[in-house]
């Protein structure tokens, strides 16, 4: 067997050896896009978090409850 033009079956794993680079260069960006919307989730949850303990202590300080306006008089 030669490496000449006439390998028709080392032609085809080169160009199959192409094409996995690109998927395996596609998995990457894809594996750093999914990294980066992680961080940003746990941004956004920590937010959510203070927002939540920040109106619990409104409703304290306001003394407000879970009790009918006809309970509370």
């Amino acid at each position: 067997m030669t490496d000449g033009p006439d390998n028709l079956p080392l032609r085809y794993l080169r160009k199959i050896d192409e094409k996995l680079d690109l998927v395996l260069a596609w998995i990457k960006e894809l594996t750093t896009r999914t990294g980066h919307l992680e961080q940003m989730y746990a941004g956004v949850s920590t937010r959510v978090d203070r927002i939540d303990s920040r109106t619990d202590r409104i409703e304290r300080g306001w003394e407000l409850n879970d009790k009918p306006p006809e309970a509370a008089q």
